[in-house]
């Protein structure tokens, strides 16, 4: 049975959160794999997209206005494959001004980039959404000094976009402790391990919390959410949800998988 189309009024694009998981996911088959791989099919084909990926992070928020960014490996010890690919998709120099302009009429400080590659949390997901590479990408970078609530007035901000075929695509991961990710023998987990409770209601609670549109509880997941802390030591790859979050209405959960025990690779579908 094929999956339905994730359909938005014409024109509008609904933000989404995705997990992008490791670097290697584009090589090896599992439901994260093919849940993104059917999902460009499934949405409403955007002009452009605004990537706000996890591993772009700097004091301020950071547009990038390159015309044609090129690759960043930020990895290593991985399969010599991923190091050979691209993904070729252009800059938007255009939308960038706009994205800057949005985020400074909100009062956020932003920065113009003049030139900066895709990073993992980027290419991965959108090589594997959109392979043509013909859609064009501006990249926003997190701000991991700040809190959830700036993140959701950045998406607040970045609203507008989505009603002019521009899709706000978060990048990075529902739970992210790697440390506990690894086995006590060395190397990771099995990528089918059973999720320990911490990572189940921790997963649970964001999904009850977004149908609800709890916004409040969200933004303070830290103190809020059973076992924050240990499914997010640091909170950048919890960051980009705030964007998508503020960028849209009520949100659902689209995609729910746990890898290697301890990492939630859920993704969210928010109202455009």
């Amino acid at each position: 049975m094929s999956e339905p189309r994730l359909d938005a009024p014409a024109a509008a694009i609904p933000p989404l959160f995705v997990s992008h998981g490791a670097p290697n996911m584009i090589l090896h088959d599992s439901a994260t794999r093919r849940f993104l791989d059917r999902l460009g099919d499934r949405l409403p084909r955007p002009r452009a997209i605004v990537s706000v990926s996890a591993h772009f992070t700097a004091a301020r928020p950071a547009v990038v206005t390159d015309p044609a960014p090129e690759m960043i490996y930020d990895f290593g010890g991985f399969e010599r494959e991923l190091y050979r690919m691209t993904y070729p998709a252009p800059g938007d120099p255009e939308l960038a001004e706009r994205v800057h302009g949005l985020l400074d009429a909100a009062g956020l400080d932003p920065v113009r980039v003049p030139k900066r590659g895709y990073d993992h949390g980027t290419w991965v997901p959108l090589k594997l959404m959109y392979p043509a590479a013909d859609i064009p990408v501006v990249q926003l970078s997190v701000q991991p000094r700040r809190d959830p609530r700036h993140h959701w007035e950045m998406g607040r901000a970045l609203a507008p976009l989505t009603k002019d075929g521009v899709l706000v695509l978060a990048s990075g991961s529902l739970s992210h402790n790697l440390h506990e990710a690894f086995s006590p023998n060395g190397g990771f987990r099995p990528m089918d391990e059973k999720a320990p409770a911490w990572v189940a209601d921790f997963a649970d609670w964001i999904a009850e919390k977004i149908a609800a549109n709890d916004v409040e509880a969200l933004l303070d997941y830290r103190a809020r959410a059973p076992f924050g802390g240990r499914n997010h030591p640091t909170d950048e790859h919890l960051l980009p949800l705030f964007v998508a979050l503020g960028a849209g209405g009520l949100g659902e959960v689209i995609h729910r998988e746990t890898q290697f025990a301890v990492l939630a690779m859920d993704a969210y579908r928010f109202a455009a």
